[in-house]
């Protein structure tokens, strides 16, 4: 399902909803409009989270590859395996490190 159903089935429920509340004789206090403007408020409030959650994620991806190069360039015996694996993780992570 994409995200035109996904729309169009909760204009469809609003729809529904609204209906149900005019029949209660509620609708001055909600109806569609107000509805349809809280998910969408509430879209973008989501949207702004995933954006920030991304920004974070990318911040500790970026310190633990300058964190990985300082291992790899310290020349230390002890470390050299820890760094090997942290290597073979970020291979497999399917990502390309910046």
């Amino acid at each position: 399902m994409n995200k035109n159903d996904l729309t169009q089935a909760a204009l469809k429920g609003i729809d529904r909803l609204g209906y149900q509340l005019d029949r209660l004789g509620i609708t001055s206090k909600v109806n569609r409009h107000n509805i349809a403007a809280f998910m969408m408020a509430e879209q973008h409030h989501l949207e702004g989270e995933w954006d920030s959650l991304q920004t974070r994620l990318d911040r500790y991806r970026r310190r633990a590859g300058d964190m990985l190069e300082r291992l790899e360039k310290s020349h230390y015996p002890v470390l050299t395996p820890m760094a090997e694996r942290i290597n073979r993780y970020r291979r497999n992570d399917g990502r390309q490190a910046d």
